[in-house]
This record gives C-alpha cells, structure tokens and sequence, in this order.
C-alpha cells in the first residue's frame, strides 16, 4: 500500500513578522489622520476602562474614526490599503522556493496566517494568494459591501485554536464541533510535530508554546536593525518558549531560509524512517 506524502504547516503571524509594524499604519491610519501611537493609546485606554478584549476594540474604533472622517470602509477600500505594504526583504520569493524545496523531498507543504490583524487588508497584499487559509480578524459587511462590526477577533489566546484546526484539517471556522471532536494523533492531517510557527511578539506567546511543546518548530523573529528588537525576542528563547530567534529576512540562504529547510529535511527523514520500522 502506498504511503501518503507527509503534510507540513508553516503558520505566520503578520505584523512584525511578515511585514515591519501593524498593518493597519501603513495606510489606513493615515487616510484617518491618526498617528499610531495615538489610535493604540486610545485602543488601550477604552479596553482598560471597559475591561475589553483589545482586538475588537481596535476593529471597533477603526470604523468610528473613519466615519468621523468620512474615509470609505468597503471591502475593496480595505483591500486596497493591503497593496502599500511593505513586506520584509524576501517575502514574495519565499513560498514559491519553500514550496519547490519541499516537494522535492517528498513533503506536501501549505502555509497559513494566525493573525490579530485585518484578513480583509491582508487580501490586498501580494502573498495573500500563497496560503491555504487565512485566519484573522475580519468584518461583516453589509448588502453594499461596508463594513459594520467585527465577525472574527482574534486574539493571543484564540489563536491557538486555529493551529489546532490546522492539525485537524477543519478549516470551516463555523465548524465548532469539528475541532472539539476527538481525533487520534496519528489521524490528524497534519502533526504538530510537523507544524512550524513563526511569530514575533506577546500575542504568540501561547502559539510558541503550544507548537514547541508538541514537538513542532517555533521561531520568533523581529525587525532587522530595530533596536531592542534583538533583545525582546531572545526574551521568548530565554523563557523557553521558542527555538529561536532570528531577523525577519526570508532571502534565499539567510537564517530563516536554511532553518526551514533544515526542519522539511527533518519531516522528510522521519517519515522515511516510520516508513522502515
């Protein structure tokens, strides 16, 4: 009986690990006439004040400031926001290289973004097309296609829900009963064991440990040349939350690059290695 090709997952968060800053900075507070500092300082302020969860705070606050300033909330306006950002060096050549690297050693790869950010701003970036799916804060929207409240806030501690829906296979988020249900191990489409994760700061704390604790690779990056940036993420390698710490450049031969080959050899090996016994 053949035996199926080994799946893998690489799961990313976004902001300030694909591409510098929160996604909402690059072109959307501009259009509002918001400083970042300015629209987080009240984002922290109002969730202090009505002890509430930040994420849908900041989803909330972003349609009031631009109705107050008259700045279309469409889904295509959003979308078009996505197209101005920046990604680090490396990001667009990197799926495709990862993709034809593990096809050849026999590894059925697929990535996926675990993101607090908006999905409806990362569907104008140019990667967006490189995931099997996407989970990350969205908005319902109306008959004419306008934002009203949030429909999905995602947060440090529900992002782990969606790695476990990766490790499952249930990618339906409506699907509640199917990632509850019990699935043994060895039935699950893909291992943790062969799940990578790759995230930058506090939010994927829980994302870290889950994955490494369950024998999969988990890697915090921060922004080349930013200063303390170095320093905040060895934090996560000194609390043994990671394996480690690296710049956020995904070139052909960085760090990062042959970190990820070194973990598909490793997927690949163990496989043909259960394949013997």
């Amino acid at each position: 009986m053949k035996r199926r090709k080994p799946r893998m997952a690489i799961a990313y968060d976004f902001d300030g690990t694909l591409a510098p800053g929160n996604m909402q900075e690059h072109q959307f507070l501009p259009d509002i006439g918001m400083k970042p500092h300015e629209f987080w300082k009240e984002v922290h302020a109002i969730a202090k004040e009505h002890q509430a969860d930040e994420v849908l705070v900041y989803m909330n606050l972003m349609l009031r400031k631009a109705a107050a300033a008259d700045v279309p909330v469409r889904r295509e306006d959003f979308k078009a926001r996505g197209r101005s950002i920046q990604l680090f060096d490396g990001v667009k050549e990197w799926f495709k290289r990862l993709n034809e690297y593990a096809k050849g050693k026999g590894i059925e790869l697929n990535h996926y973004l675990v993101s607090s950010g908006n999905e409806e701003i990362f569907a104008g970036t140019p990667i967006a097309k490189e995931f099997k799916a996407v989970y990350a804060s969205k908005y319902l929207f109306d008959a004419n296609g306008v934002a009203q409240w949030p429909a999905l806030a995602i947060n440090y501690t529900t992002k782990t829900q969606f790695l476990f829906r990766i490790n499952k296979g249930i990618e339906d988020i409506s699907d509640n009963a199917g990632v509850n249900r019990y699935v043994p191990k060895e039935k699950r489409p893909v291992p943790f064991e062969n799940m990578v994760f790759i995230g930058d700061g506090a939010t994927d704390i829980p994302c870290f440990r889950l994955v490494k604790d369950q024998g999969g690779l988990s890697i915090a990056v921060y922004t080349p040349n930013k200063k303390g940036g170095k320093e905040k993420a060895s934090g996560y390698l000194n609390d043994g939350r990671v394996h480690a710490v690296l710049p956020a450049v995904y070139t052909e031969n960085s760090e990062l690059d042959k970190l990820l080959k070194a973990q598909i050899d490793l997927v690949a090996s163990r496989h043909a290695l259960r394949g013997l016994l």
